[in-house]
């Protein structure tokens, strides 16, 4: 236990030295980040689509679809500064430079991203939050958020492991007559089977939990749609 404590320690001192990791303090975007609708540009250097992973983890999709889209930015979001390290080490070992990670808690990301900058977003393993439905990331409330973010056409992708979440989430998309473009309840015993290569890169990037699960024998759901 006290080797995990020091490497713990030792992941967040190295992350405070990775450029690709954006860490703003509540002070910094109480009032809008200053990064704010200026990613691509000031970041990237570049005027590519944005694509977020939110609750990334690891960083697997965001790693994933970055070192094969090279046409997008890819941003992670995550609290654990522990976690964003491994994917933000990936990017540096591998010099992927269409990635970054950014540390805060989901329930800001309307202060960090403007209007309009984001094309799409990913959903991958939340936390399905049983006794919290207005914490479900795809509630209404993270929805509105989500709506200040997206340009018209964006879309987002839930993959997840957990039968409540993905019910709620059909039931949220049938509620509020979003647009459903792709539904599976089984990804590899069903989705693989009949969709794009596209789709089969996607859905073949395996977090860490998504093997976890797997390896128990757990179906994983994916659904994509729209909330215009």
């Amino acid at each position: 236990m006290k080797n995990m404590g020091k490497d713990k320690l030792k992941r967040f001192a190295e992350v405070e030295t990775f450029k690709n990791v954006v860490q703003p303090t509540m002070d910094e975007i109480k009032d809008g980040y200053a990064l704010k609708g200026k990613w691509s540009k000031e970041f990237f250097g570049n005027e590519n689509p944005i694509i977020l992973e939110l609750g990334c983890g690891k960083g697997e999709y965001t790693v994933g679809l970055a070192r094969r889209y090279k046409e997008y930015n890819f941003i992670g979001v995550d609290i654990k500064g522990s976690r964003i390290w491994r994917g933000a080490k990936t990017c540096i070992e591998e010099g992927i430079e269409n990635a970054a990670f950014v540390r805060s808690k989901v329930d800001f990301i309307e202060k960090i991203f403007g209007k309009d900058e984001v094309a799409e977003i990913w959903l991958t393993f939340s936390d399905p939050q049983p006794k919290r439905p207005r914490k479900r990331l795809t509630s209404p409330l993270f929805i509105a958020r989500y709506r200040q973010l997206l340009r018209k056409g964006g879309i987002i992708n839930i993959k997840t492991d957990s039968d409540l979440l993905f019910e709620y989430t059909m039931e949220q998309i049938e509620e509020h007559n979003y647009q459903k473009h792709l539904e599976s309840w089984d990804v590899y015993g069903e989705l693989l089977q009949s969709t794009t290569d596209d789709v089969a890169f996607k859905m073949n990037i395996r977090t860490f939990y998504e093997q976890k699960w797997l390896d128990q024998g757990i179906k994983t759901k994916y659904c994509q749609f729209g909330i215009d």
